[in-house]
């Protein structure tokens, strides 16, 4: 059995709230693959200005925003408030 490595969370989520659209049509694991990845500081399918926008958000304190797709192809957004009060689970449409 092979160890599965859990890469060091960079920053606190808060509460972690999905809007209904997001819930109907992501699977929980699509979810929380996402938010793991977001924890970690992989932003997902974002372009290098919004990777370098997160880098700095981290070390500000600013909002963070992941693009991922689902294993149906449905692109979902988490994004983390800069208070890191709370973290959102939304499909772009709800934003």
């Amino acid at each position: 059995m092979s160890a599965r490595i859990i890469p060091a969370a960079k920053f606190r989520l808060g509460q972690i709230v999905a809007t209904p659209n997001a819930l109907l049509h992501l699977t929980q694991d699509d979810i929380n693959q996402g938010i793991k990845r977001h924890l970690s500081g992989d932003w997902g399918d974002i372009g290098d200005e919004d990777r370098q926008e997160n880098e700095l958000s981290l070390k500000e304190g600013f909002r963070l925003l992941s693009v991922y797709h689902a294993n149906n192809g449905t692109k979902f957004w988490i994004i983390t408030e800069a208070d890191r009060s709370h973290t959102t689970v939304l499909l772009p449409e709800d934003y």
